[in-house]
């Protein structure tokens, strides 16, 4: 047996619409030797995604046609713990199974944050010292993640990645973080510089894996994104309904993609302003 998520287009659907035809499919997954772990839906984008468990893709869709015939237009093979990671939950909830109305949808955005000159800083000051600064970064961070509801996705050695059920908390999340690494300058003879990115967007879409453009995408920017800066795609820009003021950067010609990119840079205010 194999974990596959699944992307269906139905624009014109309602909430309910969907929980009908999802207990449909359980109702019919045994005769398969199928399970149906759970579902998202996004009313206004008008997608909803499935995961499954199955033998193979066909025996996954053959479930769907023959419960109610909304076959899924896309169907990749996912690893558990990433779909955990970045939607929060691999089972159906007892508030979904009974509220049909829930709003909890499958897009998300990632954001990454960086520690600038993390490798100069740890030859400077020693392997010691550079753990204990990577300690406050991790600290400062995970704090903030937990105000604004984000979730931890990994720690890369020197940053940290995390998913986030909305735009705005993602961008009012990184305002609040260099605002704390700002508090924590003016105090401390060993300042911790960042940078963040962010994009957003759906499980499986444009690519062949979890999130896997919007994750590179969401990593470049951070990689571009200069000192305490924060740089967004443009599908965030779009999405977010934060207070933050934004100005659009020059294009980027970023590793990966063909195409250069539009991306925007979040303002924030320090502390001492606000």
């Amino acid at each position: 047996m194999a974990i596959f998520m699944d992307r269906h287009e139905l624009k014109g659907f309602s909430a309910a619409d969907v929980a009908q035809a999802h207990q449909k499919d359980l109702e019919v997954q045994d005769e398969y030797g199928v399970k149906f772990l759970t579902y998202w839906f996004d009313h206004e984008r008008g997608t909803a995604f499935c995961l499954i468990d199955a033998p193979d893709k066909e025996t996954a869709q053959c479930v769907h046609r023959v419960a109610h015939g909304y076959v899924a237009g896309e169907v990749v093979e996912v690893a558990l713990s990433a779909v955990e990671a970045f939607l929060g939950r691999v089972n159906d909830p007892e508030h979904l199974a009974g509220n049909t109305q829930d709003k909890d949808c499958a897009h998300r955005a990632i954001m990454f944050t960086d520690i600038v000159g993390s490798t100069e800083m740890t030859t400077r000051l020693g392997d010691r010292m550079g753990t204990e600064l990577i300690r406050a970064h991790d600290s400062i961070v995970r704090r903030s993640l937990k105000a604004y509801g984000g979730t931890e996705v990994k720690h890369t050695g020197d940053g940290i990645m995390a998913s986030f059920v909305s735009t705005t908390q993602a961008v009012d999340c990184a305002t609040a973080i260099h605002q704390e690494f700002e508090r924590y300058n003016r105090g401390n003879t060993e300042p911790i510089r960042i940078r963040i990115g962010i994009d957003c967007g759906e499980p499986v879409e444009d690519s062949n894996d979890l999130f896997g453009t919007t994750v590179q995408l969401a990593a470049r920017l951070c990689s571009a994104a200069s000192t305490d800066q924060i740089l967004v795609s443009e599908n965030v820009f779009r999405n977010q309904h934060s207070s933050a003021t934004f100005k659009e950067t020059e294009r980027l010609q970023l590793k990966g993609f063909s195409m250069p990119i539009r991306a925007f840079e979040c303002a924030w205010v320090g502390p001492a302003n606000i």
